[in-house]
């Protein structure tokens, strides 16, 4: 018999926690005992819990935790296909396909990330402005609906369902698996350029003039610098290497990949320990250490994709407090609403750790998906006295300019503001109410919403 257990969950971000009865599932059959059971606060599926802000939270409710469910069902070498359980992570993927020459299709700035979450959120990564988001690779996925039913769904099979999940926050039921169109690679090693530019309107000429050159393309860019040096960035793209272009050490073994934690950081660090000096001082050793110009240096994909993940629990670094990870894009053709955004961060005080800007492609149909084409920012700072009124003028700024904010890291965005942001919205409700009428699935983040 299946049993839950009460916890306070959080989202990466580590604010806001509320109450749930967690209960581990490994099989349909695990999933449909815990909706007959009637949880009078709804159900919602978990996975490794990377989402920022509310998204994976359901107080008082009842909460999936779907990782047990992390089978590979099929694979396909020929054709690059495999069909896994959603509890199954990127890191594994990586884990067992990257040595037969695959590689995941759409990477978060994280691996710690189900394939479940990669949909539900319809992760974006380095190359969306080549490859677009990861749900535009799955080929289809079995979901289970409020009425206990499994449905098959797909961009060609009930694609108003399937666009409505993708996207949808675990909203429109529970992700089970799904066949997932992979990316062949001959190697495990990345060849990276490397530019250093000294403002924000010279890394906008730059992406806009050469980023089509690229795989994959990424910005660190420093929030705190002012004045002309305002938007100051290092920018780091690539492409995975051929065999033929690996140095003679990496040739005998093109396709090694070790995605290990090299340390973990522990839960004792001050509120304040990320403040603007500390912040200020950072950026500056990062800008002066990076090249001014650097081409064709061999990475491997943990250095390129995933450098936070060396660190387990990185997240405490931030202290008690947590932090707000905010990320919002805006069109192209706004630029000027960039540029105002990038003035009131950095006149703000507050101070982001950790911001990177890159350029999105199409977006997919997902209602709720949240790239569009245009410009991209996402900034982690710490929670600090005046951060709400910081993120508000944002929000008013991005609305204005036709942009949206992500729902798989806000926490805090108006009800008002975020039915502005997403034109499917309704849609989206609609979909919802005919698969689940009685919202048996719902979440923190589908409350304040009103999703």
């Amino acid at each position: 018999m299946l049993s839950g257990r009460r916890e306070w969950l959080t989202g990466w971000g580590r604010t806001a926690p509320t109450p749930a009865t967690v209960t581990t599932v490994g099989s349909v059959e695990d999933v449909c005992a815990v909706l007959r059971s009637g949880a009078p606060r709804g159900v919602l599926a978990r996975g490794l819990a990377r989402s920022y802000g509310d998204a994976a939270q359901n107080a008082g409710g009842a909460v999936l935790d779907t990782t047990a469910l992390d089978r590979v069902l099929d694979v396909d070498l020929a054709t690059g296909s495999v069909e896994v359980e959603a509890g199954v992570s990127l890191d594994r993927l990586m884990t067992l396909f990257v040595p037969l020459g695959l590689f995941v299709p759409v990477t978060a700035g994280t691996r710690y990330v189900t394939v479940g979450g990669a949909i539900a959120a319809d992760i974006h990564g380095k190359n969306h402005h080549q490859a677009g988001s990861f749900s535009r690779h799955v080929q289809w996925l079995d979901l289970l609906t409020a009425d206990g039913q499994v449905r098959r769904i797909g961009p060609d099979r009930d694609p108003e369902l399937f666009w409505a999940t993708a996207g949808g926050m675990g909203l429109t039921g529970v992700v089970l698996r799904a066949r997932v169109q992979m990316k062949p690679i001959e190697t495990s090693r990345l060849l990276v350029d490397t530019d250093r530019t000294p403002d924000l309107d010279a890394l906008m000429d730059l992406l806009t003039t050469t980023d089509h050159l690229y795989d994959y393309s990424v910005a660190w860019i420093d929030c705190v610098a002012r004045g002309a040096r305002m938007g100051r960035s290092v920018l780091t793209r690539g492409r995975f290497a051929r065999r033929d272009e690996l140095p003679a050490e990496h040739r005998d073994d093109p396709l090694r990949y070790s995605g290990s934690v090299r340390l973990s950081a522990p839960d004792v660090f001050p509120p304040k320990l990320l403040n603007l000096a500390t912040v200020a001082a950072f950026n500056e050793l990062w800008y002066r250490k990076a090249p001014k110009r650097k081409r064709g240096q061999v990475q491997s994909i943990p250095t390129f994709f995933h450098p936070l993940d060396g660190v387990g629990g990185w997240n405490h670094v931030y202290g008690p407090r947590g932090f707000v990870q905010y990320q919002f894009v805006v069109p192209f053709g706004q630029e000027d609403a960039m540029r105002t955004a990038m003035q009131r961060i950095s006149s703000s005080g507050t101070a982001s750790f950790l911001a990177v800007l890159k350029r999105f492609g199409d977006g997919d149909p997902g209602l709720l998906s949240f790239p569009q084409p245009g410009w991209t920012l996402a900034l982690d700072i710490p929670v600090v006295e005046g951060l709400a009124g910081l993120l508000d003028e944002l929000d008013e700024l991005v609305v204005a300019a036709g942009g949206r904010i992500y729902l798989a890291k806000d926490s805090r965005v108006r009800p008002d503001l975020f039915e502005r942001m997403y034109p499917q919205l309704d849609r989206f409700r609609a979909v919802r109410a005919r698969i689940d009428p009685d919202g048996v699935f719902t979440s923190d983040l589908a409350r304040r919403l009103s999703l």
